[in-house]
């Protein structure tokens, strides 16, 4: 229930939002999801303090209730706390709700903060920030003496609570009581935590210097100065010996590894620091310190998100997600976690040109390069589809924007990840009076490339589509803890979270008044638009324009399908280059792949690489970056012009080839033994199987989990059947293994259903057709009202598969008869079911 409630004497900040459902009776209930949307009334109070003992079922409803109450004088007062204590013990998640600004009644905030003490010390931990103590009306009160105690039984806690009072004593309305606080804390817990705090203080003070010298100073001067500073870095570490990061207690660092830090070409000019782990077994320990940012909204984001995960992980649904850990050091600074062996979509995307970001290949070739064997492959792509679908339900309820292809970032295992969360909530980023996020969450062509193992759809995708509605459902059961974690923060003083509008963003994205069913079809068309916008792609291409002005001129390109560079120094010298052979792969163009012989000077025989046109086409294309044409061999066209197809056109490219690679190794020096043509003619881990053909992910057929029987099964359909006050729910989820068209081309499929026995055809229902597809996703919702449950046993569903198209129509591709026997009333029938052969269709 969305409802809005403000107390006469605090500001509006201090408003209750809460999407409760109280199942006080079924009028009750039916009244709260009527005004879901709408602000609580005074009749709507008036009816849920009247019926306030029949709540008790609803635990979580205890806040929404006391909120009805007429007032809080002391006439009131015995009611108000007789309900309290007759209330069922509330989880402690719930409990949160009674520590809003509304509900300044001690006894309420003692009894709230009593149900919290089950949580355990590394929970606290996730909802810390939202105890911040503003909306305590005295210094003593239960919830500072719950923290204080807490803090000292576990160091993580008086580590996190210490930075999180130092970063808010820039509040000029609070800071006197957070200085009390800060005295406290630090009062009770030693001197050894006191001296290793004051460290940490004593580092973030001269990193901050550091990165203020380095932003001021010129660009060209920029990495010169940021070595020369960070020798203070240094200087502290030989006179403390070792220091905790204040990211992470857990983290303890001995010294500044000066040589691999560097900064990010960005406006803020934030640093890489890479320390050296005072664990001698342990790697280096790379964060990016930012300055000049404010980190608590990046903070708030990345702590819903974590909440997220746990609650997909609790309920046996691992996403895969990327958690890293972002805290704020003091107004304007702080620290991020960086992610290891993880790239930006912009880096990965331009290794194809600058026009990357409209190719569909990219991110699917870069994981091939990363993961060159079979196995390694298949499990970069299961992570890829689990976190994109994680990353998809969590930006899309947070309302993040600012999706550009420099704040998306895919690790070589296939976890998928967002950074920089500057904006949220719906705030989007604005280019004039256009906004530049268009379609609801970032997932485009590329994404759906890699999902598919193709350009064409697959039943993999099906799994992710429900992979996101599985999350996003689950999520939805957990809005009123959301929209407390929000609610909480609404005076922290982040611009984005300033008034219940922004909480109203939320509320609106995870309709909790929705069925799971309704929420499912609403995501799927969600993923349908997000994956049919063209305005995602025009932004990463836009930003890519404007990210060429801050590239660096030592950055070199790269090949794509090559993982690491090679150099003369570590293969040797090339002898000679010949293309010997082309061989056929299985891409869907009947490409072919070109062997090459190469001989070294260091080795005994000679070694075969298997390399495609194309690839042939981007080591020239990224030459020609470097060197000038003068000095590079003329490249044969990539135009087939006349009749040439098939072995004729790939006996002329090897010719042509031959003649370019004996030019290339007998060029200028500077060329011949380039790091490109090193790299270009390694062997990969494709060439180091015999007899395999091209393994690159174009030609890979598309996966189809289940293979049709020629003439018998066509195809299968996977169904959601339920059935509930007499109505008959059907919703068509997806159709995988349908038989391509009599001309090789993919149908327009639709589904029709008809519920037997309808000698009068008036129990027709159809879905939309999908476009270009034999596994299609539909989740749509297709009704039977009026149907008693004694006549439910003796239906049959008739479910026909047809297409459309501009020559046809009607063309039967499949169909199925399920027997609805054996259903109950409340019960949901998720299944696959076979689809058969059959004549024309002769009903529209």
């Amino acid at each position: 229930m969305h409802c809005e409630v403000v107390a006469p004497f605090f500001s509006k900040h201090y408003y209750l939002y809460h999407p409760y459902g109280i199942h006080i009776s079924l009028l009750l209930v039916e009244t709260c999801l009527c005004l879901s949307l709408h602000r609580l009334t005074n009749e709507d109070r008036k009816l849920l303090w009247e019926k306030r003992y029949f709540c008790h079922a609803e635990s979580s409803g205890l806040p929404l209730v006391l909120a009805s109450a007429p007032n809080w004088e002391w006439a009131c007062l015995p009611d108000i706390y007789a309900l309290l204590h007759q209330w069922a013990c509330m989880n402690h998640l719930d409990s949160l709700g009674l520590l809003h600004a509304i509900f300044p009644d001690q006894e309420l905030r003692h009894t709230a903060v009593q149900w919290m003490d089950s949580i355990s010390d590394s929970e606290l931990l996730d909802f810390l920030p939202q105890l911040a103590l503003k909306y305590e009306c005295y210094l003593d009160s239960p919830l500072v003496r719950f923290l204080l105690r807490r803090a000292i039984g576990d160091i993580r806690i008086a580590h996190y609570l210490f930075w999180l009072l130092k970063d808010a004593l820039q509040d000029s309305q609070f800071s006197m009581r957070y200085q009390y606080l800060l005295a406290a804390l630090l009062c009770c817990t030693g001197r050894g935590l006191r001296e290793e705090l004051d460290r940490q203080g004593w580092l973030v003070s001269i990193l901050a210097k550091v990165a203020q010298n380095v932003r001021d100073t010129s660009p060209s001067t920029r990495q010169a100065t940021l070595r020369d500073r960070l020798e203070e870095v240094h200087n502290f570490f030989c006179v403390s010996g070792s220091c905790r990061l204040p990211l992470n207690p857990g983290l303890m660092v001995k010294d500044i590894n000066i040589q691999g830090c560097s900064y990010f070409n960005s406006n803020a000019v934030p640093l890489k620091l890479s320390f050296q782990n005072l664990d001698p077994l342990g790697d280096n320990i790379n964060i990016i310190f930012k300055s000049g940012d404010d980190l608590r909204q990046d903070m708030l984001t990345l702590q819903i998100i974590r909440i997220m995960n746990k609650i997909w992980i609790q309920e046996g649904l691992d996403m895969r997600m990327v958690n890293f850990r972002c805290f704020s050091t003091g107004r304007g600074r702080g620290m991020v976690e960086m992610i290891p062996n993880a790239e930006t979509l912009r880096k990965i995307q331009v290794e194809h040109g600058v026009t990357g970001s409209f190719k569909d290949r990219p991110l699917a070739d870069w994981l091939q390069k990363h993961n060159p064997s079979e196995d390694e492959y298949e499990k970069a792509v299961e992570n890829f589809i689990y976190s994109c679908a994680g990353c998809c339900v969590a930006t899309y309820v947070l309302g993040i924007c600012d999706r550009h292809n420099d704040n998306i970032m895919l690790k070589s295992s296939g976890h998928m990840f967002h950074i920089d969360f500057g904006k949220f909530l719906g705030h989007a980023q604005m280019f004039g009076n256009i906004k530049r996020d268009r379609a609801p969450f970032v997932f485009t062509s590329d994404m759906a490339y890699v999902i598919n193992g193709g350009d064409k759809p697959s039943s993999r995708f099906h799994d992710f589509v429900d992979l996101c509605c599985e999350a996003y459902n689950l999520i939805r059961k957990h809005t009123h803890l959301f929209l407390n974690l929000l609610g909480l923060m609404l005076s922290c003083g982040i611009p984005e979270l300033s008034d219940l509008q922004d909480l109203k963003y939320v509320y609106d994205a995870l309709r909790p008044h929705e069925s799971e069913s309704d929420a499912t079809m609403y995501f799927t068309r969600l993923i349908e638009s997000s994956l049919g916008s063209v305005a995602t792609k025009l932004n990463f291409f836009i930003h890519n324009l404007a990210q060429m002005k801050f590239a660096s001129s030592e950055e070199q390109p790269v090949l794509s399908f090559a993982p690491r560079v090679h150099t003369l120094k570590s293969d040797g010298l090339i002898r000679s280059l010949f293309v010997c052979r082309h061989i056929r792969t299985y891409s869907p163009n009947k490409g072919y792949a070109y062997v090459v012989k190469v001989e070294r000077d260091c080795q005994h025989g000679a070694t075969l690489v298997q390399r495609s046109f194309e690839e042939f086409h981007e080591l020239h294309s990224k030459l020609r970056l470097i060197f000038p044409s003068s000095k590079l061999p003329s490249f044969p066209s990539r135009f087939v012009i006349g009749r040439s197809r098939g072995e004729a056109m790939a006996d002329r490219r090897k010719d042509e080839l031959n003649g370019y690679v004996w030019h290339l190794i007998h060029a200028a020096r500077e060329v011949a033994q380039c790091d490109f043509i090193y790299t270009f003619f390694h062997p990969l881990p494709r060439d180091e199987r015999p007899g395999t053909v091209y393994n690159t992910l174009q030609n890979k057929p598309s996966e189809v989990s289940w293979a049709p029987i020629a003439g018998k099964i066509v195809g299968e359909v996977k169904l959601s059947i339920s059935y509930k006050s007499n109505k008959l729910f059907i919703m068509v989820m997806h159709i995988r293994g349908l038989q391509p068209l009599q001309d090789g081309t993919d149908p327009d499929p639709y589904v029709k259903l008809y519920l037997l026995p309808d000698p009068q055809k008036t129990s027709k229902r159809k879905t939309k057709a999908a476009k270009r597809t034999c596994n299609p996703t539909y989740n749509e919702m297709l009704v039977y009202d009026g149907i008693p449950w004694g006549d439910l046993q003796q239906r049959v569903i008739h479910l026909r598969v047809l297409s459309e198209g501009a020559f046809w129509e009607n063309l039967l591709l499949g169909e199925a008869f399920i027997s609805l026997t054996a259903l109950l009333p409340g019960e949901r029938w998720v299944d696959w079911h076979q689809l058969g052969t059959g004549g024309s269709d002769g009903t529209r």
